[in-house]
């Protein structure tokens, strides 16, 4: 996709927007991510209006989830594996969900710096987005955002998340594929993380299966295919991998990435991947639908001067949860 001219930096509307994005403008797609980010009610409205006109473009892309607990080796992981896809002809964007500190609302943003090669690629396309505390750890707008990505002509989205909460239950209920990396021996601390996640995984990569660590990673892999038997399968035509690789040394990730083409093969042919699609864009529908209620009721006068004193009943134990809610939700005309 040809690089295109940009249109004057100020006072941007939505036909300056969607030709940017078309064209292949990458300074146009960056004001359009933070323009979805923003909380600001004119930026919410100019923002859903650009995501209804670039949803015809959008949709095409393969969306793949990567977690892993920290230091498992995830950005050199994404950065080996983007460079191979590049290779192969795709286009690549990875968004990257930095996790927000909750006592100084600073966050790392760094994912540019540990994905060296992939970030001066033209192809390729790397996005850090703070959290900001939301539930999780993932960015409320990281659905818009592929949405942006994918009309500007990526065809290959990978989300990585921090792989230390909920977020990998998010992550997991909007990509097509969710691989989970782990380590060999990574202790007794790491274990309930480890079950907790597995059950989302599509497949599970061992990583840094490289020089004395070969064997230590096969026998990790063995454990974990066993704790899989025991897991209903999300699908009756795929049953979770687990696979040895190293993302340092290039090693196993052509195997890796045959085996997701593979599963989206699978899938398609037996109408579940139109269907997980299908079932998150009403997830994704029914969480906006959420959302827009509690930022409603923030809004409301009336709730805002009951709030406190409701709050106050249930926590001294003098009201029930339910009857407040009903109060509340009384005072928003809507029992």
């Amino acid at each position: 996709m040809p690089m295109a001219t940009a249109p004057a930096r100020s006072g941007l509307n939505i036909h300056h927007y969607v030709a940017g994005i078309r064209g292949g403008d990458r300074a146009i797609l960056a004001r359009a991510i933070t323009l979805v980010e923003s909380t600001r009610p004119e930026h919410t409205a100019l923002a859903q209006d650009l995501l209804q006109a670039l949803l015809p473009f959008a949709g095409g892309a393969f969306r793949l989830g990567i977690t892993g607990v920290p230091g498992v080796g995830k950005s050199t992981t994404i950065d080996q594996l983007g460079m191979n896809l590049l290779e192969a002809g795709h286009r690549v964007a990875v968004l990257a969900v930095d996790p927000t500190s909750k006592r100084t609302g600073g966050s790392i943003l760094g994912d540019k710096t540990r994905m060296n090669r992939l970030a001066l690629e033209r192809n390729a396309f790397i996005r850090p987005s703070p959290t900001a505390g939301t539930l999780g750890g993932v960015t409320r707008k990281t659905r818009e955002t592929m949405t942006l990505v994918e009309a500007a002509g990526f065809d290959i989205v990978i989300v990585e998340t921090v792989g230390v909460g909920q977020s990998e239950v998010a992550v997991a209920d909007m990509v097509d594929f969710f691989l989970v990396l782990l380590l060999a021996g990574g202790g007794d601390d790491l274990q309930g993380i480890k079950k907790g996640i597995i059950e989302l995984a599509d497949m599970i990569g061992i990583n840094k299966a490289d020089g004395d660590n070969i064997a230590r990673a096969e026998r990790a892999a063995a454990e974990y295919r066993n704790a899989l038997l025991i897991l209903t399968p999300h699908s009756a035509v795929w049953h979770p991998p687990v696979v040895t690789i190293s993302g340092a040394h290039n090693k196993g990730l052509d195997s890796l990435w045959a085996q997701i083409t593979g599963y989206r093969d699978k899938l398609t042919a037996a109408g579940d991947f139109k269907r997980r699609r299908q079932r998150q864009a009403v997830e994704w529908m029914r969480e906006m639908i959420g959302n827009r209620m509690l930022e409603a009721m923030r809004q409301n006068p009336q709730v805002a001067a009951e709030l406190p004193r409701l709050e106050a009943d249930v926590r001294e134990g003098r009201m029930i949860p339910t009857r407040a809610a009903d109060r509340v939700l009384g005072l928003m005309g809507l029992s």
